[in-house]
Parts: structure tokens; C-alpha cells; sequence
């Protein structure tokens, strides 16, 4: 499984909870911070269209904010690859 992208900001309480919630579940992911890396940024609105954090890019799909249900499905459709 190719590891999970997160987008995010130090200050951000919903980036932290996503970064937890793969710990919890042992996978390992990249974070990319948005607001020292520039072109982490630009990657970030391009592949979802808002420059609200934090964005999970899992394979082809975006995930806006902390959506336990979706990051779960995602994961588990991944894993069975």
C-alpha cells in the first residue's frame, strides 16, 4: 500500500486527530506541511480545490477534514489490494 498523504498545519486540532487515528491503526503515512512548503501548498488546493487542512490523498482519492468513515473504507479497500 502506497503510503497516505496528509496536508497540514502545526495548529491544526483536526490534522493532529487524523495523524493520531493512523498511528492507532499503524499506517504509515507523509505529512506535508502547508505552511512552510509552498509547493506542498500548490499540490494541496490543486488536488482539492481549498486550501482548508487537513486534506488525505489515499491512492486517487481526497479527503477533506477528519472523516473517520471514509479514511476506515479507504484504508480497508487499500489493504485488500
Amino acid at each position: 500500500m502506497e503510503k497516505p498523504i496528509i496536508y497540514t498545519t502545526p495548529t491544526c486540532v483536526y490534522c493532529k486527530m487524523v495523524k493520531g487515528y493512523f498511528r492507532e491503526k499503524d499506517v504509515e503515512f507523509e505529512e506535508k506541511d502547508v505552511v512552510s512548503d509552498e509547493v506542498a501548498r500548490e499540490e494541496m488546493v490543486e488536488k482539492s480545490g481549498q486550501m482548508g487542512v487537513p486534506v488525505t490523498v489515499i491512492g486517487e482519492h481526497v479527503v477533506i477534514g477528519f472523516d473517520k468513515g471514509t479514511l476506515d473504507m479507504l484504508l480497508e479497500e487499500k489493504q485488500e489490494k
